[in-house]
């Protein structure tokens, strides 16, 4: 069973990547309340169960996706129980087929590794080329429980801090979907 420390409300102590140590500052910038805890590393969404239990709130699956041209990009969010067929997605924009962006664009656009895709990258996107999706079924949660940026730090903030508090400071306004 994967550990996972009792609740925090506090900052890390020290921060294992830029963006970690980002997401930190501009929640305090934005006056954003959360709660985190530390874990082993947790990479699959099977790997959160135990998260969420302590968080008390259900961790998103956050996929960072990409047209076949790496020209197009998309941080979809939706529920962390629901599969994910690229061909639902695609139809629901009615855009071309997409399918997982390589993992050195993950690392280079939202300063993430494998397993830690997450929200809080847009602070990386200046210029917006990734248009973020979210699953209308995710809005419906009070809570919103998400890596903070890291495989080890996961966290819950309020859905509605996350749409109209930062999505909106990151200049990234999302499309909402049905699938």
């Amino acid at each position: 069973m994967i550990y996972v420390s009792e609740i925090k409300t506090s900052q890390p102590k020290e921060f294992k990547t830029p963006l970690q140590e980002n997401v930190y500052e501009t929640l305090t910038k934005l006056n954003i309340s959360f709660e985190r805890v530390d874990t082993d590393e947790a990479i699959t969404m099977e790997d959160c169960v135990e998260i969420s239990k302590r968080l008390e709130c259900p961790v998103v699956k956050t996929l960072f996706l990409c047209n076949r041209q790496k020209t197009n990009f998309y941080l979809f969010i939706t529920t962390g129980d629901k599969p994910f067929k690229t061909k639902d997605f695609s139809r629901t924009l009615e855009i071309s087929r997409v399918s997982f962006a390589p993992e050195e664009l993950l690392f280079e656009m939202l300063g993430v590794k494998i397993g830690a895709a997450t929200v809080f990258g847009t602070l990386l996107d200046n210029e917006n080329k990734i248009k973020v999706v979210i699953d209308k079924d995710v809005l419906g949660e009070e809570y919103y429980g998400c890596s903070d940026g890291t495989t080890i730090g996961y966290m819950k903030v309020k859905t509605e801090d996350v749409i109209q508090k930062f999505l909106e400071y990151t200049k990234h306004i999302p499309t909402v979907i049905e699938v």
